[in-house]
């Protein structure tokens, strides 16, 4: 037996004793998972017990170093818990923009003060984080952002506006781009700064959306002083000043990479297949299949795209992992994602029929098909439009030429 044989099998064993039955649902749905913050409660002892387990274990961010909360696996050990997790249907013990986005960020530009008191505070589920990144004139073309950001000596006073900054109205901190010097190319003077979103100043505004499931904010910053430093070595800048582009890059490709690491065909609900789906509302025919031809093949058809990109995914990790980085090749998962995710809800909203178009009462209802619908068009424009990842895609994996 090889010692990743041995790390399965106690992994196996672990999670068989530790995560509560209740947890082993498969709910993926957002109002489910465990986010953290300041004024996080848990939704049952289950989720409690199954968080505080993890987080004893350095399993809510197991790839990190042990001094900053995690468990330092390496990234075969950190496969195998995942492929285990998923073996047995549970939920991830904690979710949040800090652990996908904000935290690889840190570990590769901050400060060891700066990691011990963010990145630990993210471990523990202390610090629910948000993004502040587009603004009203700065969506696809980001580096064009307007929010102001003064030295003042021994602080920065900031003003602007930042939109669609999601769970802004429920996050404890932010993660920001400023515009620190506007005689600069643009892609310069742009500083990175982290913000207590208590802080003076500051004003959150949801935005309803079509679907009725709305975690977009417009987030306003008027004269907010943000503290240079939060103590020794630990400023609030991270990275250099007007530098901020380098870790805000750094940090799409996260961001990308997570959004395009989703299960774009899986169901709100667990892993059931679209197949079954389909035969649990349309029924089967004399052969033991799904009664409408025409529908058979544009599921399996689906299910097929689904499994290469699914491969695709792991075959990228693996490269990643191996030290080549995925870079720009995250633009890729990025846009199929969205587009199977898009796919796999017109697919479902198709199987029920003029059932599947009933709108949840409250218009706030994960389980109504067609507010998953009308949620699911959001995905061709955030963390990036699918234009935009496509003319990455052209340029920097593709490497065709400008027109």
């Amino acid at each position: 037996m090889t010692d990743l044989d041995q790390f399965r099998s106690e992994t196996r064993a672990w999670l068989a004793e530790n995560c509560p039955e209740e947890m082993r649902d498969g709910d993926i749905t957002a109002e489910k998972q465990c986010w953290g913050g300041r004024l996080w409660e848990f939704q049952s002892e289950a989720q409690k017990q199954w968080f505080d387990r993890a987080l004893e274990k350095g399993y809510t961010v197991p790839t990190w170093p042990i001094e900053y909360g995690g468990a330092g696996l390496s990234a075969d050990q950190a496969k195998i818990l995942d492929e285990e997790r998923q073996a047995i249907n549970a939920r991830k013990p904690l979710s949040n923009f800090g652990i996908s986005m904000l935290g690889p960020a840190l570990l590769a530009y901050g400060t060891h003060e700066q990691k011990l008191q963010h990145l630990t505070g993210i471990a523990r589920g202390e610090i629910r984080w948000c993004q502040g990144y587009s603004e009203p004139g700065a969506g696809s073309d980001l580096a064009s952002l307007k929010s102001k950001c003064e030295d003042k000596g021994d602080h920065w006073l900031i003003n602007g506006q930042k939109i669609w900054t999601s769970n802004a109205d429920i996050s404890d901190w932010i993660f920001c781009l400023v515009r620190t010097d506007f005689d600069a190319p643009k892609h310069r003077g742009i500083t990175f700064i982290l913000i207590d979103m208590a802080s003076e100043g500051i004003s959150v505004k949801p935005i309803v959306l079509i679907s009725g499931h709305s975690p977009f904010c417009e987030t306003f910053f008027d004269d907010v002083k943000v503290p240079k430093s939060y103590g020794p070595g630990n400023d609030s800048v991270v990275g250099e000043v007007n530098r901020g582009w380098d870790v805000a890059k750094n940090l799409l490709v996260h961001e990308r990479g997570m959004l395009g690491t989703m299960s774009p065909l899986r169901g709100t609900k667990g892993p059931e297949s679209l197949g079954k789906f389909a035969a649990d509302h349309i029924g089967l025919d004399q052969g033991d299949r799904l009664a409408d031809p025409a529908l058979r093949q544009r599921i399996a058809q689906a299910e097929l795209d689904n499994w290469a990109y699914n491969l695709t995914v792991e075959r990228m990790t693996d490269e990643a992992n191996a030290g080549n980085g995925l870079g720009a090749k995250s633009s890729m998962l990025k846009y199929v994602a969205s587009e199977l995710t898009k796919q796999g809800s017109e697919l479902r909203m198709d199987i029920e029929g003029t059932a599947g178009a009933t709108i949840g009462a409250d218009g706030i209802e994960y389980d109504s098909l067609a507010n998953t619908w009308l949620y699911n068009r959001a995905y061709s424009i955030l963390g990036g439009t699918t234009e935009v990842q496509l003319n990455i895609i052209s340029k920097r994996v593709l490497e065709l030429p400008s027109q």
